[in-house]
């Protein structure tokens, strides 16, 4: 099925290419609403239009108007970055009548606005330099900014947010290029942490940031210095043994790594006889007895000691050892460990409470020698009951943190209290274990995150520290039961990310808990919380109530008064969500008041001129770039009673007309007719005859509705002559209608000649009244009394009072007679009640 619509698709196009006669070219912007207007083909082709494919645009039938449809056009979609030129959208269309249609071919270019920002690859962009570079090298960045927007709103030009004195950024083509403004010193700061930000060349720039982290790479700069405060002199015993410890050599290089490494050696100057008999560690610096000393005379070497780097030149120093001539055997320090070793090394545990080490026994020493520790160092050694013997203890409890190894230095000395060149190095090494935690650099974090972000996004990178050593201070990250699964974190880098885009409409704050654990046994773990602030985009189009509002307003409304309230919403924030609703393709005198949300009318309205008005509402927010919304308002001018009835006929009041007596009854003579320019009720308008001249046996009489005069009653002789008709024309308007007056000239006459009018009668009434007199001019007591009618009614009431009053006397001489008639059925005897109780029955 869908292989047949491709085909009738495909031959549709071939057949409208073969008949096709020319094109029409349009221009629309990107991401209109719907029925907003693009152009018209009605001034090149005649109708009716009939557009193939209405998916982004369509074509009114009769007008020829070409209108965006709710399909929005996005020129990112239609047409990929990646594509040069214009961006267009080619539609066929059939246009004329039946016997002489023709095909055209219309192209839509869609013009590009500034509808996306900037963005970078990465988050964050990592660059190593070494420290020696020279200042102005540059450095091209891989992930530099991309924009989907074309022309110069896909332009980026890029800045630092905080003035670097090290770095600065030039744009070199699409390439971002980071540029060394100072040199840079490893030892001094290793790392350096900027912002740039990447922003559009469109009319409302656009921006994004990332995060260049320059890590400055050590280079071998500085060489190795020895300590001042190393021995220069020392002094041994003439029969001290093989592998005693004589002296520590130190030397220290502020560079970092393998370049801070230290090579220990003797220089080539040393004496044979000194090179044999002394040996230098060369890592730690430290000269012992390579062989026994005999020595019955006193002696004395100079070793020259080196101390080199990579790349550098040697450093030296010297150390002079005295030999004293042997006095007798050599005294002799015994070891007896108590405390877990291996070759002689003490393995002690940290933390542990002071805590017996080792038991040490001297041995052929002279009378009155002690033992005692040389350095400043947490441990101690007590003599024992039995001489000679010393037990050598911790005084604190020791932290692997702090240090990790220690040299206990115990020499012999004689009753002097001078030491003596025998002395015995015993080395202890902390075993660490699991006792600290891991430690966030931070306990909370807060990070902002702009919404409608890729999924998969990294938002921020944890780092947590564990002083512990090997597996105790190996981490692992993960989250807390209670954060949201969106969220996720690198087991390895603490790097947080989040796997969907995220919406600030849905939901605007997030928390998630960070755990970092050991690798100990038992394993500790340590949390820190992140707060995750969601930032607005303007994704958001204002959105009206309703598509179309009504009102309805009075033509008497003041200038500035509220036509109705407009309801507009947008659910972005800040200058986003920020809206200013305008007045526009419409005509009329009103006016959009945003700081009450009310249409305002600008001057005085009249419905008889304009009973309604229509245009149309655009809501646009104060986001970059800017959304807007239409709505359609219809008002409605309500009437108002502000027209007087107007009389057509008869033209002035010196008309006149002549009726012949022999005019029947029931004929119309003439009529009166009048317009209101108002609407409704207020336009509905009656006749009243409220009056005449003369005012007695007026013959004629009106109709309230049609304004036909016609006779009454049939004419006598009496009525010859001029009859002057006083109408009230009334309109229907609530609560006080509109009247207009006018006279009507009537001459009974048995000629029909024309009749002439040079005044009408003074004795108009003050005020006219209310539409509720008669019609006939007879019967009307406000334009001169009758004396025969007054007469006649007061005849009437008393003849009305004699009938109401005979009525009541003889209401009351019944009312009488029934009293006494029941007062003697009271008398009758008891015997009698039978029959009368039968007769009553009866």
């Amino acid at each position: 099925m869908n292989t047949v619509v491709l085909l009738q698709k495909v031959l549709f196009v071939v057949i409208l290419k073969q008949t096709m006669c020319s094109t029409l070219r349009f221009q629309v912007e990107e991401e209109q609403q719907e029925g907003v207007y693009i152009g018209t083909i009605s001034r090149n082709y005649l109708g009716p239009y009939l557009l193939h494919d209405e998916d982004f645009i369509s074509l009114h039938e009769n007008t020829g108007n070409l209108y965006t449809t709710k399909q929005i056009i996005d020129r990112e979609s239609v047409c990929p970055p990646q594509q040069h030129g214009d961006c267009t959208i080619t539609r066929y269309a059939v246009v004329g009548p039946q016997n002489i249609t023709e095909v055209i071919e219309i192209i839509l270019n869609v013009a590009d606005i500034n509808d996306n920002a900037p963005y970078f690859p990465e988050h964050a962009m990592h660059l190593s330099v070494a420290e020696d570079v020279s200042v102005g090298t540059s450095f091209v960045l891989d992930g530099e900014a991309q924009d989907m927007d074309s022309g110069i709103n896909g332009e980026i030009s890029y800045h630092l947010q905080d003035d670097s004195e090290f770095f600065s950024v030039i744009e070199d083509g699409p390439s971002l290029v980071l540029v060394l403004q100072k040199e840079l010193d490893h030892e001094i700061q290793d790392k350096h942490q900027m912002t740039v930000i990447a922003t559009d060349h469109g009319q409302r720039p656009l921006s994004s940031s990332a995060t260049v982290i320059v890590t400055v790479s050590d280079v071998n700069d500085n060489c190795p210095e020895f300590d001042p405060d190393i021995p220069h002199s020392v002094t041994i015993n003439g029969n001290t043994p093989k592998g005693s410890f004589i002296a520590q050599m130190k030397a220290t290089d502020r560079d970092a790594g393998r370049n801070a490494a230290i090579d220990y050696s003797f220089s080539r100057k040393n004496s044979e006889k000194a090179m044999a008999l002394f040996h230098l560690d060369r890592h730690s610096g430290l000269i012992t007895l390579a062989d026994d000393v005999q020595a019955d005379s006193p002696q004395e070497f100079v070793l020259k000691v080196l101390a080199s780097g990579p790349l550098c030149s040697p450093v030296a120093s010297k150390v002079t050892i005295s030999v004293q001539p042997k006095t007798g055997p050599e005294p002799v320090i015994e070891i007896r460990f108590i405390a877990e070793h291996e070759n002689q090394t003490i393995l002690l545990q940290e933390n542990m409470p002071p805590s017996a080490l080792a038991l040490l026994e001297l041995r052929d020493g002279p009378s009155g020698c002690t033992l005692s520790i040389e350095e400043d160092v947490p441990f101690s050694l007590k003599p024992q009951t039995q001489n000679s013997n010393y037990l050598l203890s911790t005084s604190k409890s020791l932290d692997f943190e702090m240090r990790s190894e220690y040299h206990v230095i115990v020499v012999i000395a004689n009753t002097q209290g001078k030491h003596l060149t025998q002395r015995k190095v015993i080395k202890v090494l902390l075993v660490d274990v699991n006792d600290n935690a891991p430690q966030f650099s931070q306990t909370h974090y807060q990070v902002h995150v702009e919404e409608n972000n890729k999924p998969g996004a990294n938002i921020l990178q944890v780092r947590a520290f564990d002083p512990d050593s090997q597996q105790n201070g190996m981490l692992f990250y993960r989250l807390s039961e209670s954060t949201s699964p969106i969220f996720h974190v690198d087991r390895v880098t603490g790097e947080l990310t989040v796997s969907v885009s995220l919406d600030r409409e849905q939901r605007e704050f997030y928390s998630v808990t960070v755990l970092a654990r050991d690798n100990g046994s038992p394993p500790l773990e340590t949390a820190a919380s992140v707060s995750v602030h969601v930032l607005d985009q303007n994704d958001n189009v204002p959105a009206f109530l309703t598509p179309h509002f009504i009102f309805f307003v009075l033509e008497s409304v003041p200038r500035l008064a509220p036509v109705g309230k407009i309801g507009v919403t947008d659910m972005d924030q800040g200058g986003n969500g920020h809206m200013e609703v305008r007045v526009f393709n419409g005509t009329g005198p009103f006016v959009m008041d945003n700081a009450q949300g009310m249409l305002r009318c600008t001057k005085q309205l009249d419905r008889e001129e304009r009973d309604h008005y229509e245009l149309f509402l655009v809501a646009v927010d104060g986001g970059s770039p800017a959304l807007s919304a239409t709505a359609q308002v219809t008002i409605y001018v309500e009437d108002v009673n502000d027209n007087w009835p107007q009389v057509i006929l008869p033209r002035s009041n010196l008309t006149c007309l002549t009726v012949l007596p022999s005019t029947p009854a029931g004929s119309m003579v003439t009529r009166i007719y009048a317009v209101d320019d108002d609407s409704g009720i207020n336009s509905d308008i009656t006749y009243h005859l409220v009056g005449s001249e003369p005012a007695q046996n007026c013959p004629f009489q009106i109709d309230p509705h049609s304004g036909n005069i016609s006779l009454a009653q049939r004419l006598m002789g009496q009525d010859y002559g001029m009859h002057h008709l006083f109408i009230v024309v009334s309109d229907g308007g609530k609560p006080t209608p509109l009247q207009t007056p006018v006279w009507v000239n009537l001459l009974v006459n048995e000629t029909l000649a024309q009749c002439h009018l040079n005044s009408v009668p003074k004795s108009l009434p003050s005020t006219l009244p209310r539409p509720t007199v008669p019609n006939r001019c007879e019967t009307s007591e406000q334009y001169g009394q009758n004396p025969k009618l007054i007469l006649l009614l007061g005849l009437g009431m008393v003849v009305l009072s004699l009938c109401l009053l005979s009525i009541a006397v003889g209401l009351f001489v019944k009312q009488k007679n029934m009293r006494h008639h029941v007062k003697a059925r009271e008398r009758i005897p008891l015997r009698d009640k039978h029959c009368s109780d039968h007769w009553e029955k009866d």
